[in-house]
């Protein structure tokens, strides 16, 4: 035999001799108990988690967009309340979205007007926009209702004071301010110095 077709059969055995060795073995997943390889399915009879709880967690995560989400399936599930009015808003102002966050929220304070979170909230977004002299009001009207307990709105009520001062004395002049997350829904405005 010549070496060419030798080693080409010497090949071919090897081949099926590995071939057949791997048909003789299990291989792969194994299948015994419940060790399935595919992600387990939703069990629908279980009870779903409530969607304004799953939206505040999303929203401590900083995943405001489905946050808003949850929010909308919870406000079609029960129906729209100053909750999820005002978890809209403050999740519309983490991203930034003034405009949609004062519209949500001043319907929030008009459907409940005892929550101080929801009035700080609003404050804080009056404060981005530039309405300083409103959001002093609104600031103090949180601190009111808060009985002065929260150092978070305590502390966004002297910077609007200070800011409504400085615009009064001085010439207008560019701050930076930026939105940091405290506790369940309420913001702080702090200055970047």
């Amino acid at each position: 035999m010549k070496p060419a077709i030798r080693r080409s059969l010497l090949c071919a055995l090897s081949l099926v001799s590995i071939f057949g060795l791997t048909a003789c073995s299990k291989g792969g997943f194994s299948t015994r108990g419940n060790d399935n390889p595919y992600a387990p399915g939703v069990n629908q009879r279980a009870e779903a988690v409530d969607g304004i709880e799953v939206g505040h967690r999303l929203m401590a995560a900083g995943q405001f967009e489905l946050a808003i989400k949850s929010f909308n399936r919870a406000a079609l599930a029960q129906g729209i309340d100053s909750e999820i009015l005002s978890g809209l808003g403050s999740a519309n102002l983490g991203l930034g979205r003034l405009g949609q966050a004062e519209t949500l929220l001043r319907r929030a304070v008009k459907a409940d007007e005892t929550q101080p979170e929801t009035w700080n909230n609003l404050g804080v977004v009056l404060m981005e926009s530039g309405k300083t002299p409103e959001a002093v009001h609104i600031f103090r009207k949180a601190y009111a209702l808060d009985n002065g307990e929260s150092d978070a709105i305590r502390d966004n009520l002297r910077l609007a004071l200070a800011k409504l001062e400085n615009s009064v004395i001085t010439d207008v002049e560019e701050e930076n301010y930026k939105l940091v997350r405290r506790g369940t829904g309420d913001y702080l405005i702090s200055s970047n110095l």
